[in-house]
């Protein structure tokens, strides 16, 4: 197989799989009312405490996930963790259209977590090795653009089936992709890092030196607003719509599936703006400001109606698209025997960060109201992400082949 072909399989292979991942993570939002109701639950607050109690089940998966495939990763080599991960998460999808008990479905949501962690991190990986360092922001934002259509594909499907169905949808197209992954070949950069007797997929070299620590945590930082706005703002926005008092309700599902294309744009956007510049850190920079701006433009209710109010979404989700620069990021700061940890981890402790950001944004329910404690979690973490961004390297156009002493 040629190299060209090899490194398009790549993108093809790991877009898809991160397609299949977005659209199971994104659907337990989605469906997140209609299931609940669905197994015996009722009631607004009931519902509410319900739900972020299956998302933080779900993310503490992603946490320990992320660890495990990462390692994996590392250890045993990128392709390991895109069959592992895939296989894990489609049966757990399968199961989660049977479930008939809040038990089951915290069971459920958790075992799909862990699975939905391996996806982005070994796929960005694999792509960034095979590719060559002037050219590897396109084919990442490629992966990442194309995935988040998973969360669309999410809604379109759960207004044509029940939510059962929904997850049997997602379950299948896993099993599906498995057969595609089979003439995925390994990364070159990995196979050598084998020969070495340098310690591979060492997670606690993450934390020392110094340096090293805080580089992976300001990575993790620079994320945290994408799931702010995606997990609290978004997925909430129901609820802080009858809080503010406007004149509209919008659905949850509706509200994600706006966002989300507008994340398409937006990956491709800042990847493509992060080649332009030459400068990654340039373009993540851009994009967080304009996340910023968007923030103020949903507390400040300039929304009227349910039309603007879903453009906004749009906006939000162009704003946030800054994810794929943020996963290449998280690729190019590490060495080979380190790369597949840091890439798995990140995202996923992004992502894990909705179980702090919830608790926090549930204890200042009691003590500002709904909006009074968004505002303050959106200080917070947007405040912590500019300056961490700060505080980062370059990493446009660095060679990747290297190891973590």
């Amino acid at each position: 197989m040629s190299n060209r072909r090899a490194v398009n399989l790549a993108i093809l292979v790991a877009a898809l799989g991160y397609f299949v991942d977005i659209y199971d993570l994104i659907l337990f939002s989605v469906v997140r009312v209609d299931s609940l109701h669905g197994i015996g639950i009722v009631g607004e607050t009931a519902v509410l405490n319900a739900g972020v109690l299956l998302l933080n089940r779900q993310m503490w998966g992603m946490l320990i996930g992320g660890v495990i495939w990462g390692i994996l990763g590392d250890v045993r080599g990128r392709l390991s963790v895109l069959f592992g991960s895939i296989l894990l998460y489609s049966v757990a999808n399968l199961a989660n259209s049977m479930v008939t008990s809040l038990g089951a479905y915290e069971v459920l949501r958790f075992m799909a977590g862990v699975g939905l962690a391996g996806e982005l991190g070994a796929g960005i990986t694999l792509v960034s090795e095979l590719m060559r360092k002037e050219s590897r922001g396109y084919g990442t934002s490629i992966v990442a653009a194309i995935g988040i259509l998973g969360a669309i594909v999410a809604e379109l499907v759960s207004e044509a089936f029940d939510w059962r169905m929904a997850y049997v949808v997602g379950g299948v197209l896993g099993l599906l992709l498995l057969i595609l992954r089979i003439s995925v070949r390994e990364s070159p950069m990995f196979q050598m890092a084998k020969t070495t007797s340098a310690r591979r997929g060492n997670f606690f070299m993450l934390f020392h030196p110094r340096d090293r620590l805080i580089r992976y945590v300001s990575v993790i930082l620079v994320g945290v607003p994408i799931w702010y706005v995606i997990g609290i703002l978004v997925t909430f926005s129901p609820e802080f719509a009858k809080e503010m008092g406007l004149p509209f309700v919008p659905s949850a599902g509706r509200a994600i599936l706006w966002l989300y294309a507008g994340l398409v744009v937006g990956d491709l956007a800042s990847g493509f703006l992060s080649q332009y510049l030459k400068s990654r850190r340039r373009a993540m920079a851009i994009f967080l400001g304009f996340t910023v701006l968007a923030c103020l433009a949903y507390f400040l209710e300039v929304s009227r109606s349910l039309t603007s109010f879903y453009a906004l979404c749009v906006g939000m989700g162009f704003a946030t698209g800054y994810w794929a620069v943020f996963v290449t990021m998280s690729a190019e700061q590490f060495g080979t025997n380190l790369r597949a940890t840091a890439a798995t981890t990140t995202p996923n402790f992004v992502r894990g960060a909705m179980v702090p950001m919830t608790a926090l944004f549930q204890m200042g329910r009691e003590a500002f109201g709904m909006v009074g404690s968004g505002i303050a979690l959106g200080l917070l973490v947007l405040g912590l992400a500019v300056a961490s961004l700060a505080g980062l390297q370059e990493t446009f156009g660095k060679d990747l082949d290297y190891l973590e002493e």
